[in-house]
């Protein structure tokens, strides 16, 4: 009787074909004798011209589109939600197949048009600022869904401000380098001219501070730019705020980042949001002048966002100007970045899947 149902009933796993290399479609095609060049056709569909559908595939046969919809599937990412903000910011909630829920921002700001994307579902850092910390981390994203998260931004900028994508910064929800292979594969689909074909020197990666990782960017000698999100120069106050600091200590951080520098010859970017009462004293300063005399470097002065439940409230105007001010005045490259999107929770440190699909979902 088993095998009688056996017979009867054939269960076909079917796979992401954007998970398979141009090297792999190629290989499968000759196990069915199609030429060769039709892998060329399928990757540029997926990838330049981010196709989710095989019947739109027109330059294919009918039986080998019939053979990619019975046999593969394309997990593609679906703006579920979005809100433009007063400043012109927008965040976008990004569904995944699996119904979770991350949320990516495109950012506006004079000429330059920058796509903020989310590396992992969730967080595992729990990072005391930001919003993103407080929620469990659920799975990391796949290349091609970090992908998609770039191309759907980029399409969102052309529909509302008939602008392309200038620049991307993985700095939304997740830490970038606990994903590193699947994040240096998505960084490889964007710059690639048969996927976006964006310079890497316009992708920035974010990290709270994985020193192996730093390294690891060194020895991989990628191209694209690192910051790194320092916010305290002593390694008391940053174990306060940032746990990952108590196993990758400020100077572990600054040999992984020499390394990374001699490798690459990129200067890394010291994200620094200034929080009243913290570390926004003029010995702070001091201190991270110290620090960044360690590896050259710059450094981008933040806002604090407020956030949920939070201890922290944002520096007075007076002590920011201090601050600034004894880091020009000790020759250090610094800008003070303001913040955007605030009033939709877009800013930098607030995303935390507020939208209405994400709290569907959770219910």
């Amino acid at each position: 009787m088993f095998a009688l149902v056996s017979l009867c009933y054939i269960l076909i796993i079917k796979k992401d074909i954007r998970a398979l290399t141009l090297e792999q479609l190629t290989n499968l095609f000759k196990t069915i004798n199609e030429p060769s060049f039709r892998a060329k056709q399928v990757y540029d569909w997926l990838w330049a011209k981010r196709e989710v559908n095989f019947e739109n595939m027109s330059n294919l046969s009918k039986p080998l589109r019939d053979y990619l919809q019975t046999n593969f599937l394309i997990n593609a990412v679906q703006i579920a939600e979005l809100q433009i903000s007063n400043d012109r910011t927008i965040k976008c909630a990004m569904k995944l197949h699996d119904n979770y829920v991350v949320e990516s921002v495109l950012i506006p700001q004079g000429e330059r048009m920058t796509a903020c994307i989310s590396s992992q579902v969730g967080c595992s850092l729990t990072c005391k600022f930001c919003a993103t910390g407080k929620l469990k981390r659920m799975r990391n994203l796949n290349a091609d869904e970090i992908y998609d998260q770039v191309v759907l931004i980029k399409n969102t900028a052309f529909e509302n401000y008939n602008t392309p994508l200038t620049n991307i910064v993985y700095m939304g929800m997740g830490e970038p380098l606990l994903n590193y292979n699947e994040v240096l594969g998505s960084v490889d689909k964007i710059t690639n001219p048969n996927g976006l074909g964006m310079s890497p020197k316009r992708i920035t990666i974010s990290t709270a501070g994985v020193a192996k990782m730093i390294t690891k960017l060194g020895d991989d000698e990628v191209k694209f730019n690192l910051a790194l999100s320092l916010h305290a120069a002593n390694d008391e106050k940053r174990n306060h705020i940032m746990p990952i600091n108590e196993t990758n200590t400020l100077d572990n951080l600054a040999d992984s980042l020499l390394h990374f520098y001699n490798k690459t010859g990129n200067r890394p970017t010291f994200e620094y949001i200034v929080f009243k009462d913290f570390n926004d004293s003029l010995q702070d300063a001091k201190e991270l002048v110290d620090y960044c005399k360690k590896v050259k470097s710059k450094v981008n002065i933040i806002e604090y966002n407020a956030i949920d439940d939070c201890e922290f409230k944002q520096t007075l105007p007076e002590r920011l100007r201090a601050f600034t001010n004894y880091l020009v005045e000790n020759n250090i490259i610094c800008n003070v970045r303001r913040s955007r999107g605030k009033d939709i929770d877009a800013a930098c440190g607030q995303l935390a899947n507020k939208n209405k699909l994400a709290q569907q979902l959770v219910k």
